[in-house]
């Protein structure tokens, strides 16, 4: 199993270099940043001095959209990344939750995704590929590879991912909800006549160590509270009780009244208060090192490549250390 650590880029970028830096030191390969561009500065650019302060790390966005960037903008800035820096970048796509709402504009639709999803890879790897009706390619792109990794929750996108997505991240750690969800995604690489073991699976989420629960649980609900807005367009669009979604997902958003996105992603997000411990205690890793690792193993079993380590919490460096000191030894 392979491990990423997930962070936003709040203020000041060296922070965040650094941590990535950390995390390079304690045996995780994947750094992943938000990607939001009111809310955190921009990415990329902070991407491109993770990539030159550390050696083997792979970073890429959790994730971008085809919506606030056109499409060959995107594949050249990953394709730059690739040529400046050896093929280190994963493009981590989905609709856009913040990114879209913050700017007043709708999430993506599906088939726009799939679209961008082969022209962002076609692009970036040198191949044409048609944009807004146009057959365009990139002339400088040489030996470039870019994994293009999609977020999914409901059964559509699921699909999607199944079809088209080197990879399939899913924001939350429930062993009975990643089963129910890999197994969907890994049936339509199947009809699609990919190899279903081919589709790497990340499935990321709060982790926070210690044995202290009632204060991990209050650093990390605000997760329950950030998949509950993508809970909240499942229930309105199939339904409740739909059989469609496991009702184990949908239930726990009744009592959700609106979100605040200044708060998005972050401990203490007052439009979380109808997240109960429960949910909190399934979609993240809390406890000591060991309980991680026990979970972490059983997520293995059903298919998890790479678990992905969001640290919106007041102990980013300790999770850190932990794991790589205790977690990943026990399980890389």
């Amino acid at each position: 199993m392979d491990f990423g650590l997930v962070l936003q880029t709040d203020p000041p970028a060296a922070e965040v270099v650094e941590l990535m830096r950390r995390a390079e030191r304690a045996g995780f390969s994947h750094g992943w940043t938000f990607d939001s561009a009111v809310l955190w500065q921009e990415p990329f650019v902070i991407h491109s001095r993770i990539l030159e302060h550390t050696e083997r790390l792979r970073v890429g966005p959790m994730v971008t959209n085809p919506g606030t960037r056109t499409w060959e903008v995107t594949a050249s800035t990953f394709a730059t990344l690739n040529d400046m820096y050896g093929n280190r970048t994963v493009c981590g796509i989905g609709r856009g939750d913040s990114a879209m709402r913050v700017a007043g504009r709708r999430p993506n639709t599906l088939a726009r995704l799939g679209a961008a999803i082969d022209a962002i890879r076609d692009l970036a790897e040198g191949r044409e590929a048609e944009v807004d009706g146009n057959p365009i390619r990139i002339p400088w792109v040489k030996d470039g590879k870019l994994p293009v990794w999609m977020a999914a929750y409901g059964p559509k996108a699921l699909a999607l991912a199944g079809r088209k997505a080197d990879g399939f991240i899913l924001q939350l750690a429930d062993p009975y909800l990643t089963e129910w969800m890999v197994k969907a995604v890994r049936r339509a690489a199947e009809e699609a006549g990919r190899d279903p073991a081919a589709v790497t699976v990340c499935v990321a989420a709060p982790a926070y160590v210690g044995d202290d629960l009632d204060h991990a649980r209050e650093q990390c609900r605000w997760f329950g509270g950030m998949v509950g807005n993508h809970v909240a367009d499942l229930v309105s669009r199939y339904g409740e009780h739909s059989g469609l979604v496991p009702d184990e997902l949908t239930d726990y958003v009744k009592d959700r009244h609106g979100y605040d996105y200044s708060h998005h992603g972050r401990a203490g997000n007052p439009s979380t208060d109808f997240v109960p411990d429960g949910i909190v205690d399934r979609f993240c890793l809390l406890g000591p090192a060991a309980a991680h690792v026990e979970k972490l193993r059983v997520l293995r079993e059903l298919g998890v490549d790479q678990f992905a380590v969001y640290a919106m919490h007041d102990a980013r460096e300790a999770v850190i250390d932990a794991y790589g000191a205790e977690v990943i030894p026990a399980l890389a």
